[in-house]
């Protein structure tokens, strides 16, 4: 199997900025077993429901779903065990605080291939949104759409 392209999105949650004002972006190492990078490579894998949080004094992804890949392999992996999030202490701190003084949550927003084809984790420092907040941002997208279609269409 080729492997992909830097930059190569596996999975996104497309859900997260509708959901949440985020506040700062972070990319993290994750650390996977063979079975499960290969059902990314392949383009399987969800984390709409997944969130960050610590256990045991680092950062864990929860909740994310990666497939079982489909060849007969002898040892399957877990599909949504925690996998644990690669940082450097002072970041992981920063946001253990964050999260725990200031109501914030640490939200994945895709799971990609770096440079060299090795998995990361873009996560969000987020605020949840209220209703109204959502309702305003599709007012301000469909304006913008509509913004957009009258300057095409006049020039």
């Amino acid at each position: 199997m080729n492997a992909p392209l830097p930059g190569h999105i596996a999975a996104q949650n497309r859900r997260a900025r509708h959901e949440y004002f985020i506040v700062s972006e972070i990319e993290a190492g994750i650390m996977l077993v063979g079975t499960e990078i290969k059902s990314l490579r392949a383009g399987k894998g969800n984390i709409n429901e997944a969130f960050a949080g610590p256990m045991q004094d680092a950062l864990y992804l929860f909740n994310a779903y990666i497939p079982e890949y489909q060849s007969k392999m002898p040892f399957p992996h877990e599909t949504r065990r925690p996998r644990k999030l690669l940082l450097h202490r002072r970041e992981m701190v920063r946001l253990m605080a964050s999260v725990a003084k200031d109501g914030m949550t640490l939200v994945p927003l895709d799971i990609h291939f770096g440079q060299r084809g090795i998995a990361k984790v873009q996560l969000g420092l987020a605020k949840g949104k209220k209703l109204h907040d959502k309702r305003e941002a599709i007012k301000e997208r469909d304006w913008n759409r509509d913004k957009a279609r009258l300057l095409r269409d006049k020039g």
